[in-house]
């Protein structure tokens, strides 16, 4: 199997990056493998453009993303457990119930209370409770480091844009001026359809799904917000309310996602805040 170069962002979304396999490294060589000859056959490929160069990112994008992640991990061990709870209780009759914070905790001691799964739901329910802690201590930093942040404050005037989604943007995008456009961004993060052609077939399949995972999770719940909970009516609402009577509101929270994508990164490269209307836009 054939293992291809990344591109650069730049190159996100425009064109598949083509560049040399360990087979074509091996003929570029035309030597035995030693560190000599190794390093001599890198030169040639460098110099001959195979090489696509690859931003590095910054230590404050990688501090930030450190703390998002691990965010993250925690929230889906917290999610387990209760769904643990949960599946330790039913088969006794016993049925938690939806939701989660304090009434589930006092639910789940309530049903327990002088039963034989007290000792075992406690265990779970401390394991539960001293993550929900820790994700708590988590979130207050991040809202910290938003604050001091003057790209995520600026991201944050979108609706549906928080703590969360502006330092996810800020952390993975890192320097917007490595987009040559703005609507390359959409690739890069993986919300564009993929398209394939084969002989007389032609057809636009689902998103790539490239990119990083966790942002286009944030984009696509920044989007749901946007159509449904949202009360202040923007040109992004109303394209994306349109679009949802016409191909269904999932496909167009997908593309809703896209497009925000995009207008986060404009707004990081000319400095603005979000407009709620085109006629803003225009006196702009």
């Amino acid at each position: 199997m054939r293992r291809n170069h990344p591109a650069s962002a730049d190159d996100a979304g425009r064109r598949p990056n083509h560049g040399p396999g360990d087979r074509d490294l091996r003929a570029a060589d035309g030597c035995l493998q030693t560190d000599r000859n190794d390093a001599r056959g890198l030169a040639q490929i460098v110099r001959t453009g195979w090489y696509h160069e690859v931003e590095v990112k910054s230590v404050d994008s990688h501090l930030v993303r450190s703390l998002l992640t691990t965010r993250a991990h925690l929230v889906r061990m917290r999610v387990d457990l209760a769904n643990q709870i949960r599946g330790v209780l039913k088969p006794f009759g016993l049925i938690a119930g939806k939701g989660g914070g304090r009434p589930f905790a006092e639910r789940v001691r309530a049903l327990v209370a002088g039963g034989p799964l007290q000792e075992v739901a406690g265990a779970l329910l401390a394991a539960w409770q001293a993550i929900g802690e820790q994700i708590a201590v988590l979130g207050r930093r991040l809202v910290t480091v938003a604050r001091q942040n003057k790209a995520a404050r600026r991201l944050m005037t979108a609706p549906g844009v928080g703590v969360l989604v502006a330092l996810a943007y800020v952390s993975v995008v890192d320097a917007p001026e490595r987009f040559a456009k703005s609507s390359s961004v959409g690739a890069y993060i993986g919300l564009t359809p993929r398209r394939y052609q084969s002989g007389e077939a032609d057809y636009t399949g689902h998103i790539s799904r490239c990119g990083d995972k966790l942002l286009r999770t944030y984009l696509y719940e920044a989007a749901g917000i946007i159509l449904h909970r949202v009360p202040h009516w923007s040109a992004l609402k109303a394209w994306g309310t349109r679009l949802a009577k016409r191909i269904g509101t999932r496909k167009a929270t997908v593309a809703v996602a896209r497009k925000l994508s995009v207008i986060l990164h404009r707004m990081l490269r000319d400095g603005s805040e979000f407009r709620w209307s085109a006629k803003e836009a225009h006196a702009a």
